[in-house]
Order: structure tokens, then C-alpha cells, then sequence
């Protein structure tokens, strides 16, 4: 068997390109030639010139962040519930990084714990940041919720008895006060300017650990947490490792400017997932600038109950696209009936901000003081209309969730539906009606849902039909009415009451 020699095997390759070049009949010319024109053209631009060192900037923003240790009298503060906040107690042992476990040794207490691994009851922990020389401090309100004590460490170790000035769930935000002056502060930066992609840095204590820095980029803006009762907030989402003990520490743009507070995360399992959520900064000064003022924070309201929109949703109301808030249901008495506001309307914009996404609502309402007048600009049947609504004050009580009526007990169901749709009704009578918390002469109850288009939509038995479009039903035979007059084979928009809420279900019909 011959055997490649070393110059054997460099020539092999170089007569078999010459080979291919004679097989494809001059293509390897036509590759040289594009190949050099392409070698010729302007080289793409750099978009991303290296990464950043974070040294200086933590070096003169460090002294002014703070540990905050929130102590409730024996008892757990009822922070200590929630879910999505990054709860700031020490981990379990089976949270126990395996560095921790491999430092320190079965049995051994971890940072900030004391001997023997027991969690301190009642006690949290959190992060917060100086605004002021004389003493005031920002942090979560879920740090220091219910708390009896609360304690300020600082950078250069000193510690202080704080004073709660005020706390706002729905911000998330607390405003502390600690007697001291001449102490180092943090600016405040613009936190409307920020863009995706835009580099930030963190620091607290997460698991106890003072002065941890993180960094990463914004992930999005203006985004809407569903995981989270804060409709008034429009979140900013970044990657930035945040954890237990962050919560209501800095994030930081790349010239040391505050512009947001960390306050959540998403996460299957308790820690960092890659997804992580702060307040904006100017979200947060509002806030303070009330707190000082009058120790609570009020915010506008509208008056109405909205929900998202969707293909469906936007072809039933002869809409070019699903953008936009639609209204479900109009508080009566409220800014939006005395500005002509009814259900359907779909709102496309406040003051010329857009309203893409119904969460885009809240935040701008809420932001503004109860007595502005605001020009809303909505589509009703197709055609854009334009009304100016005076806010009044948001009543913290009355966003609370309706009662759960439950399932009420099934009827024998009418023999054959009287209506393209499909649907059965079943009327109620006045303790049914009272149970579901239902005015009289209010409601049809859906006693079987024959029609595929209909269960598609995701109506099922049990649920109570309130209106037809714009137009309320009482009875069956209201129901039947107003569906045949709603016409075959176009979409209709169905007000569905299901346990303790309402919305608007958008019935397609088909081939059933």
C-alpha cells in the first residue's frame, strides 16, 4: 500500500482544486471575482466597542447604598408572604449554594445567620439607597411592610433606628428617615430614557451578602407584570442577577444615576432566573414627593374596567388592527360616563401618548393628580371620536377583587338552543341574582354551550351572560333577541360575568 509523504499530502489537495476548477468550467473565476468585490466593500460597523469596567462607578456610588433590616415583633411581617418580591430572609438549607456547602461544611451558620442556621422570625432584609445628605432613604414597601423596627446599616458600618415616612403597596416604594447629615447620595437619572439594551448595574445584599454588584442590559421597558398587583407600574425588565435581598436596591445607569428600584423577579424556583423587574425612578420620585408632603400617595382614576384587545376582538368591532384598551364596563358616575365613555370604546390614546397594550393605561392614569382633565382619543363602531375627562381620586378600596359567587347548582337545560349560537340560557331568579352579587332584572345564566364557536371562545356552563355588545340581557328570552339581531355569521361580543370578574368573550362563528 503506497504511503502519503508529507509532500505527497500537501500536493493532493491543491491538484484536486485545479481538477474541480476545469470540471466547472471556469466557476472558480467567477468565485475569485465576487469574492474580492465582496473583500472590497465597506466592512460592516462596529456596534459594540468592548465591555465595560464598573470599578469607578461602583467605587463612587457604593457609600450611598444601604442595608435595611426590617424587624416585626415576634411575628413574620406579611411581606414574608409574597410570592414574586424577592423576599429577603436567609435561604433554606435546600437553597444552599454548593460554594456555601463546600466553605463552610455541614452545620456551619451561613452569612448573616445566626449559630446553628436558625431563621431569625420576623426579621427581613433588604437593600436601599440614600436621596438625600440629611437622611432620607428609598426602599421596597415589602421590605418594611408590617415592621416594628427598622434598622439602616451603612457602607462604612454604622447603624440607625429608622422612621417610616410612608409606604405605598401599589408603587411598591417606601421613603425612610434616619437622623444623620452629610451623607453621601446617589443621583437621580431619567429613567424614560432608557432603551433595550441599554447597560445596568445593581447593588444590595442579596442572601445577606452587603454590596454585591451585578450587571447586565435592559431587557424591555414599560412592561407590564402580570405576575404582580401593580397596574400603575410600567416595570422596567433587565437580566441583571438580582435575589433575595436586593429588593429596593439601586439600578444604575453607566454614569451612576439611579433609575429604577429593584423590586421583583421571575422565578419557577425563588432564585435568579434571568428575568428580573425594577420601578422606574421617576415612578418612584412621584411617590416620594407625596410621602413627604402628606405620608400617602394618590393617584387618578377613569372609571372604567377595561381588557385586552385581539384579532378577534378588533374584527367584531370593525377595528384596522388590536391595538389599543377596550372598555368592558364604565363606573357609573365615574370621569369616563360624564365624558361619554361607553363599553366598547376602544382607548387608542391619553394626552397623545399611545396605548398600545391595555396595561399602558394604568401607569398614565394613575400617574397624574385626581382634577386633571385628560383628551382621550378612542374608536367606537370604527370611527375615531375624541372626549376630555376630568380624574377623580382612586379609591384603593374599591379596586378590591369582587366577591366569588361559586358555581350555582345546574337546572335541566331547555331541549334545543334557540339561537345560531348555540347557547342554552337559563334565567336566575333574586336570591341567585343576590348570591352573584347581580342587580335585579340583571344577567342570564348559561346553562349548556352547544355551538363549537362558542366553546372555542371559551364560554361554558355556569358562566352568567350580562350583555350582548352594549346591550344588557335579563332573560332568555332577551338573550335569543339579541343574539338573532346581532346577525349570523358575524362576530358578537358577549359580557361574560365568571366567578368574581367580567369580560368581554368575542364569538367567531364557523362551520359548526
Amino acid at each position: 500500500m503506497p504511503v502519503d509523504t508529507p509532500r505527497a499530502a500537501l500536493l493532493r489537495p491543491v491538484l484536486l482544486s485545479a481538477a474541480l476548477a476545469v470540471a466547472a468550467g471556469g466557476t472558480a473565476g467567477w468565485y475569485s471575482s465576487a469574492h474580492a468585490q465582496s473583500q472590497a466593500a465597506a466592512p460592516a460597523p462596529e456596534l459594540v466597542a468592548g465591555l465595560p469596567d464598573f470599578t469607578l462607578l461602583v467605587d463612587r456610588v457604593g457609600p450611598a447604598v444601604v442595608s435595611v433590616e426590617a424587624e416585626a415583633g415576634g411575628k413574620p411581617a406579611a411581606t414574608a408572604q409574597r410570592a414574586q418580591p424577592q423576599v429577603p430572609d436567609a435561604p433554606d438549607d435546600d437553597e444552599v449554594p454548593e460554594f456555601f456547602r463546600r466553605f463552610f461544611g455541614p452545620g456551619m451558620p451561613m452569612p448573616g445567620m445566626p449559630e446553628g442556621g436558625a431563621r431569625p422570625r420576623g426579621v427581613s432584609q433588604g437593600t436601599g439607597f440614600i436621596i438625600s445628605a440629611d437622611g432620607y432613604v428609598l426602599t421596597n414597601h415589602h421590605v418594611v411592610d408590617g415592621a416594628d423596627t427598622v434598622r439602616i446599616r451603612l457602607a462604612d458600618r454604622r447603624e440607625f433606628t429608622a422612621k417610616v415616612v410612608g409606604s405605598d403597596e401599589q408603587s411598591d416604594v417606601a421613603l425612610l428617615k434616619i437622623a444623620a447629615s452629610g451623607l453621601p447620595t446617589l443621583r437621580i437619572g431619567d429613567s424614560k430614557s432608557l432603551k433595550s439594551g441599554q447597560w445596568v448595574v445593581a447593588i444590595g445584599s442579596p442572601f445577606g451578602l452587603d454590596h454585591s454588584v451585578t450587571a447586565g442590559i435592559v431587557s424591555a421597558v414599560g412592561r407590564a407584570n402580570p405576575y404582580a398587583n401593580q397596574r400603575y407600574v410600567p416595570f422596567i425588565q433587565t437580566d441583571v442577577a438580582i435575589n433575595r435581598g436586593n429588593s429596593g436596591g439601586p439600578l444604575l445607569d453607566t454614569r451612576g444615576q439611579v433609575v429604577g428600584i429593584n423590586s421583583q423577579i421571575f422565578s419557577n424556583s425563588g432564585g435568579y432566573m434571568g428575568v428580573s423587574f425594577a420601578i422606574p425612578i421617576d415612578v418612584a420620585m412621584n411617590a416620594v414627593q407625596q410621602l413627604k408632603a402628606t405620608g400617602k400617595v394618590t393617584r387618578g382614576q377613569l372609571g372604567i374596567e377595561m381588557q385586552p384587545m385581539g384579532r378577534d376582538e378588533a374584527r367584531a368591532l370593525n377595528l384596522p388592527d388590536d391595538r389599543g384598551a377596550m372598555v368592558k364596563r364604565v363606573v357609573p358616575g365615574g370621569p369616563a360616563e360624564k365624558a361619554g365613555i361607553i363599553a366598547l370604546d376602544v382607548i387608542r390614546s391619553v394626552d397623545g401618548q399611545p396605548i398600545n397594550e391595555y396595561s399602558d393605561l394604568p401607569p398614565i392614569i394613575g400617574g397624574m393628580a385626581p382634577g386633571a382633565k385628560v383628551r382621550i382619543e378612542l374608536i367606537r363602531d370604527g370611527k375615531p371620536r375624541t372626549v376630555t375627562a376630568t380624574l377623580n381620586a382612586l379609591d384603593e378600596r374599591a379596586a378590591a377583587n369582587d366577591p366569588d359567587a361559586g358555581e350555582l347548582a345546574p337546572r335541566a337545560p331547555a331541549a334545543a338552543p334557540a339561537n345560531a349560537l348555540g347557547i342554552i340560557g337559563e334565567n336566575l331568579d333574586a336570591q341567585q341574582r343576590s348570591r352573584l352579587g347581580l342587580q335585579p332584572g340583571e344577567g342570564v345564566r348559561v346553562a349548556r354551550v352547544d355551538g363549537i364557536a362558542a366553546r372555542e371562545a371559551g364560554l361554558r356552563a355556569g358562566d352568567v351572560i350580562l350583555a350582548v355588545g352594549r346591550n344588557d340581557v335579563g332573560s332568555v328570552a332577551a338573550l335569543d333577541a339579541q343574539l338573532r339581531a346581532a346577525g349570523a355569521g358575524k362576530p358578537v361580543m358577549l359580557l361574560v360575568r365568571r366567578g368574581g370578574g367580567t369580560q368581554y368573550l368575542t364569538v367567531t362563528p364557523g362551520e359548526d
